[in-house]
């Protein structure tokens, strides 16, 4: 109890928290327009997505390494999650597909990019385990294939295109839930040392105790559930008189909210001088995106959405996919890094938000 009081005393984000019942008040009184629920809904759901990764680092902590590293792999993305169950079952599948493309790129070149960046500001050199890194750009380069063939099969095909899109898809989002229990059992299990820091000191942790985590994790779990309804009830009508496109909510603004939890702690392992854990939180984090919460959406939007979901992705963001990858394939490949390889997978990150940005 003791280490919860005090990360809520100390821990800015955790202060954002008094938006949740704020916002749960407004949307029970309609006390507020579309763009007011758009924005307070945008700041509940960062407190809560802190609350949550810290709350499943506690639990993880108390059931070994095996069943912790799945538990952090299956709840890591758990916001987004939420995020994108309710906009499929709203049959929003555009936000949802430029959601999942953005949380992607948003991991591998900006969270990454800026931990880079900021760990490089101040040591002169970081290591990292570059095999790791390749293991995880290389996993991304296979989903980039597993996109981009159901995305030209819609473009070149005709008559009844929407039905083999359809199926390929579904046969691809099998397929990749498959790739990605493998590489569980593949970096938690058979091949663990694989992935094991460059460092040796040992790495801090302040966790909170097992039951505190719990009631944390249920609670935040739900309140993550409704405030993402909210969110995605008003993001239509609120980005249009923000004069914002649905691409660059999906692709920009959702991936940042959602994972500005794990954002905080790469950026605070890069600062340690632990870049492992940074890359690991950053490239980890876009490989589940990508392997497990994209065909996740293809199989759920068969029992949940108007319509079901399938992989053609719009043609520019399959490419910002594949450039993503091979920029972090050519810059994550030595194993050390500097504070400008940070400046140039941000720059790179940019070019696509500044893209989507001016477009309608």
């Amino acid at each position: 109890m003791h280490q919860f009081i005090k990360d809520l005393k100390s821990t800015p984000i955790f202060w954002l928290g008094v938006f949740v019942p704020i916002v749960l008040i407004l949307h029970w009184t309609h006390g507020a327009s579309e763009t007011a629920m758009f924005v307070l809904s945008l700041l509940a759901i960062i407190p809560l997505a802190g609350f949550l990764s810290h709350a499943t680092e506690g639990v993880a902590a108390k059931t070994g390494d095996t069943v912790g590293g799945l538990l952090n792999a299956t709840l890591g993305n758990l916001t987004e999650l939420a995020i994108f169950i309710t906009a499929l079952h709203q049959g929003l599948i555009d936000l949802v597909k430029a959601s999942i493309a953005g949380a992607v790129v948003t991991n591998s070149l900006f969270m990454l990019g800026s931990a880079l960046l900021i760990g490089g500001l101040k040591f002169r050199v970081q290591n990292y385990n570059k095999l790791n890194a390749f293991i995880q750009s290389s996993l991304l380069f296979i989903v980039c294939i597993a996109l981009m063939v159901p995305t030209i099969v819609a473009k070149v095909s005709v008559g009844e295109s929407t039905v083999r899109v359809g199926k390929i898809s579904f046969g691809i989002a099998i397929l990749l839930l498959v790739i990605y229990l493998l590489g569980l059992l593949f970096s938690l299990k058979t091949h663990a040392d694989f992935f094991k820091s460059e460092e040796t000191e040992s790495v801090d942790e302040h966790v909170w105790p097992v039951n505190i985590s719990v009631v944390v994790l249920i609670i935040s779990a739900v309140c993550i559930a409704i405030v993402s309804e909210i969110f995605v009830d008003g993001v239509q009508g609120a980005a249009t008189k923000m004069g914002l496109s649905q691409a660059f909510v999906g692709f920009v603004i959702i991936p940042i909210v959602g994972a500005a939890a794990e954002m905080m702690a790469a950026f605070s392992a890069a600062r340690k001088n632990k870049l492992d854990i940074s890359v690991g939180i950053a490239m980890g984090s876009s490989v589940q995106i990508a392997l497990f919460v994209a065909p996740l959406m293809v199989i759920l939007s068969y029992f949940i959405a108007p319509a079901p979901m399938d992989l053609s992705f719009k043609g520019g963001l399959i490419f910002m996919l594949l450039f993503a990858t091979l920029t972090v394939a050519l810059t994550s490949n030595q194993g050390k890094s500097t504070w400008y390889l940070g400046v140039l997978l941000i720059a790179v990150y940019s070019i696509f938000g500044i893209t989507l940005f001016f477009m309608d």
